[in-house]
């Protein structure tokens, strides 16, 4: 029932959630922000409790974990780096890949060890990942003596909340008991799902991101701000969440109270302008991590046309080896993808989802070519959500894609855990 037709007593009462278009039903009422009782306060901390549908999902991303650490195990005896050898390698050593020796390295060294910068000779362009998981992992390696194993550990641990959230996500607004699993499932076992168990930033970013977006769609600013700024320090994609966010709270906000809330969705820009001032202390250049990018990833700026003309020669020009050609078919096939989820959004007129992939496509598209945009799914919970709602409509699509695409995944994570890049 909307404010309009309700009647209302002369006193003045909490704005419910369900009052404000655009919010979920189940929103809690907006305590922080209208003066709600502590009894309604308390209500909504219980709703953050593991329920039977949660343990579903859990179990699911368990059974996931053990199918890719067997990936693993097998992809070590089968394609080891030395292919006369007669020993596997170490159990971890299939995980230690490409940007992995770079988060390890800060957590080591930091980020300009002993006067080293961009000014060295063969710099590895560190100054280009946020602080925020390599700073993690250093702290968890003080009580996990393997700083692999303190990798995997925390992804492990992210990638599990994350799959809580997004499972939380779809039921808000899929009116099925299975929203929430059918979305897990396609994430879980989607094409990149490999990078959710390496050391990397994914599952971490992830497991602030969902639960902030989730808040958002509860209308807690607070609890929104604080976990996007956290989100951040981990990757840059945070400033595209808050812009989401930002985006959600405009098309929301009703009352005098709920503008009060507006100064919470300014925290995200904290973390990246400290960062940049601690490089520019060091190097006198207020972008150096975008610099960086540039040196050591070609992300320089080129128009969209530039940019899939470039991936489209990398993937059938014959200029690139084969593994390299077919994972650039794979960035072009991906961008597509996000074109038309973008497309799909605006139609749908769900603004602040689709200025989040909008800004994801115009950074990854707007290089030389294209680089990861196939890892970049794993953040886009739209699309997860929007193939769960697709696949209860209709159930042939649960059946193509655990028969076309699911097995991707392996290939990918087998790509990945021999060395190969991956996407």
């Amino acid at each position: 029932m909307s404010l309009s037709t309700r009647q209302q007593p002369r006193e003045r009462r909490p704005v419910r959630a369900d009052a404000v278009p655009g919010a979920p039903r189940d929103a809690p009422p907006q305590g922080a922000e209208t003066g709600a009782t502590a009894f309604d306060r308390l209500r909504f901390r219980l709703r953050f409790r593991i329920r039977p549908a949660d343990r579903e999902v859990l179990w699911l991303y368990l059974l996931t974990r053990a199918g890719l650490w067997a990936t693993a195990y097998c992809t070590r005896w089968m394609f080891p780096d030395d292919k006369g050898s007669h020993y596997a390698a170490r159990s971890l050593s299939s995980w230690e890949r490409w940007d992995w020796w770079h988060y390890l390295h800060i957590a080591q060294q930091g980020y300009f060890p002993d006067g080293t910068g961009p000014w060295t000779a063969g710099w590895d362009n560190r100054e280009a990942f946020f602080p925020g998981f390599p700073y993690l992992l250093r702290a968890v390696h003080t009580v996990v003596p393997s700083w692999a194993a303190a990798g995997a550990l925390i992804s492990l641990v992210a990638g599990g909340v994350a799959v809580l959230a997004l499972a939380r996500i779809a039921r808000l607004h899929l009116p099925h008991a299975l929203a929430g699993q059918r979305a897990v499932l396609f994430f879980l076992l989607s094409p990149c799902a490999v990078f959710l168990a390496a050391g990397y930033t994914e599952a971490l970013f992830l497991a602030l991101a969902l639960p902030a977006w989730l808040a958002a769609q509860r209308l807690d600013w607070r609890l929104a701000g604080v976990l996007t700024c956290l989100a951040t320090t981990v990757r840059v994609s945070g400033l595209f969440l808050a812009a989401a966010i930002g985006v959600h709270f405009l098309v929301t906000a009703r009352t005098a109270a709920h503008w009060r809330r507006l100064p919470w969705l300014a925290l995200p820009a904290l973390p990246p302008f400290l960062y940049s001032w601690y490089l520019h202390a060091h190097t006198a250049d207020w972008m150096a991590w975008k610099h960086a990018e540039e040196r050591g990833w070609y992300r320089d700026f080129h128009a969209p046309w530039e940019a899939w003309a470039n991936t489209w020669h990398a993937a059938f020009g014959h200029s690139q080896a084969t593994g390299y050609a077919l994972m650039c078919q794979a960035e072009l096939l991906t961008m597509v993808i996000g074109v038309v989820l973008c497309g799909l959004l605006l139609w749908r007129r769900r603004w602040a989802e689709a200025v989040y992939i909008a800004l994801s496509l115009w950074a990854l598209g707007t290089s030389y070519w294209y680089t990861s945009v196939p890892r970049a799914t794993l953040l886009w919970w739209p699309l997860w959500t929007g193939l769960a709602a697709w696949s209860l409509r209709s159930p042939r699509v649960r059946t193509a894609y655990l028969a076309v695409v699911a097995p991707l995944m392996t290939v990918f994570a087998v790509t990945f855990l021999s060395g190969r890049w991956a996407g």
